[in-house]
């Protein structure tokens, strides 16, 4: 079955490959349909008779002539119709009774029609019509209202007529595959634009839940490694919360990967997405670390957006995580969280004496995914030193959270708006 499969593919295909072969074999196809029709007369009460007249040497000659130019019939349509045309004027003026020259000049009409335009058609369709006719009524041997008379004009019309509905329809089906074409296109545009916002919002989960924690990690073994020997009970206490980091993270990070490797739509999660309703045991968390944490204003009434709740519950996390690191030893950290109007404020403030930040030469990505995510809800975020030593991050969101689309007027200039 795949070797006849094949071998139709390669039928179908062939003439497509070898259009001049297929000409080739129509254009023979039209000289033994002219000469077989050379042989018939019409005979009055029987119709045509076979046999009936010999066709004269010039005759066979204008017949050859003109099967012979279709074979070019594509490669050049105006030229190879004037040229049948021609010999069919010369047919009809010279031959009594005509031959069927005009064969040739139907099939050279339909392709003109077929590889031009429209008004091209008209215009080279109504001359040879024109041409044709007049020949025929003037110099043939029936009178001028013969029916064989008005059958070159029905031939020649049919034949300009069939040539444009193919044309059209080519045409139509050529924009049909270009439409379906450029919407396969946007579709394999908008799947990888999709799979790289999914990529850079795993990313900035998981460097969320890891540095994080890790920080917390990293200094309470520090803080255990320090007072082991001297204070053992002071340890054991930094152990725990290192153990209870890891214990976060380990979570977080299970469940993050376990959505990842569902092969259908994730389950609905067991519990709820981080956001301010856990910012207490957040700030509880930094502070067993060893950094005082001062929530001044915290209003979380109504709740926010799903969305923006998350991200401001990451911007708080991700800010106190870069004070812990970054602002030096006896530094402290102020959160405050305010509605004004149909936005939610979020500022994290030290008195370190560090840079405050990983966005700047420590190669880190804290605060360009802090500033991403509140981009993406159409929102703002400055971060920078501040007035007299210290660090500020600031950011923006709306309440009504939105989807900032790629493109959107604006929506570059906040992701690079400089801390």
């Amino acid at each position: 079955m795949t070797t006849l499969g094949t071998g139709v593919l390669r039928v179908r295909h062939w003439p497509r490959a070898h259009p001049l072969a297929l000409d080739a074999a129509l254009a023979l196809a039209v000289l033994v349909a002219m000469i077989a029709g050379s042989f018939t007369h019409p005979v009055a009460g029987e119709g045509l008779a076979f046999a009936g007249r010999t066709p004269s040497v010039s005759s066979l000659l204008l017949m050859v002539c003109a099967a012979v130019a279709l074979i070019w019939r594509r490669r050049r349509p105006l030229a190879v119709l004037s040229v049948t045309a021609g010999l069919t004027v010369v047919q009809l003026v010279r031959s009594d009774p005509p031959t069927s020259v005009v064969v040739s000049t139907v099939i050279a009409l339909y392709t003109v029609a077929a590889r031009t335009d429209r008004p091209t058609t008209w215009r080279v369709g109504l001359l040879t019509m024109a041409v044709l006719t007049a020949a025929a009524m003037l110099f043939g041997h029936a009178p001028w209202y013969s029916q064989e008379n008005f059958g070159v004009f029905a031939w020649t019309g049919m034949a300009g007529a069939a040539g444009d509905a193919v044309r059209s329809r080519r045409a139509f089906i050529d924009a049909i595959r270009e439409r379906a074409e450029r919407a396969e296109r946007s579709r394999d545009a908008e799947a990888r634009r999709r799979v790289a916002e999914e990529r850079l919002r795993i990313a900035r989960d998981l460097h969320d839940v890891v540095a994080h924690h890790i920080a917390l990690v990293n200094v309470q073994a520090g803080v255990a490694a320090h007072v082991m020997d001297r204070r053992p009970d002071q340890a054991k206490e930094a152990l725990a919360h290192v153990r209870e980091a890891s214990r976060s993270a380990l979570d977080e990070l299970r469940a993050t990967v376990g959505l990842l490797r569902q092969s259908g739509d994730p389950e609905a999660p067991t519990e709820p997405a981080p956001g301010l309703a856990v910012l207490d045991g957040l700030v509880e968390t930094v502070r067993r670390a060893g950094l005082p944490v001062e929530v001044v204003c915290a209003d979380r009434r109504p709740p926010l957006p799903a969305a923006a709740d998350l991200a401001a519950y990451r911007v708080i996390q991700e800010a106190l995580t870069n004070v812990r690191k970054h602002a030096g030893p006896g530094a402290k950290a102020e959160v405050s969280v305010v509605r004004v109007g149909g936005t939610a404020e979020i500022t994290v403030i030290d008195n370190g004496s560090g840079s405050g930040g990983d966005g700047g030469d420590g190669g880190g990505h804290g605060l360009l995914g802090m500033r991403e995510r509140v981009t993406a809800l159409g929102g703002t975020l400055t971060a920078g030193p501040r007035y007299g030593g210290g660090f500020r991050v600031h950011a923006i969101l709306p309440v009504e959270a939105r989807t900032v689309e790629p493109g959107e007027p604006g929506a570059a200039g906040r992701t690079g708006e400089n801390a």
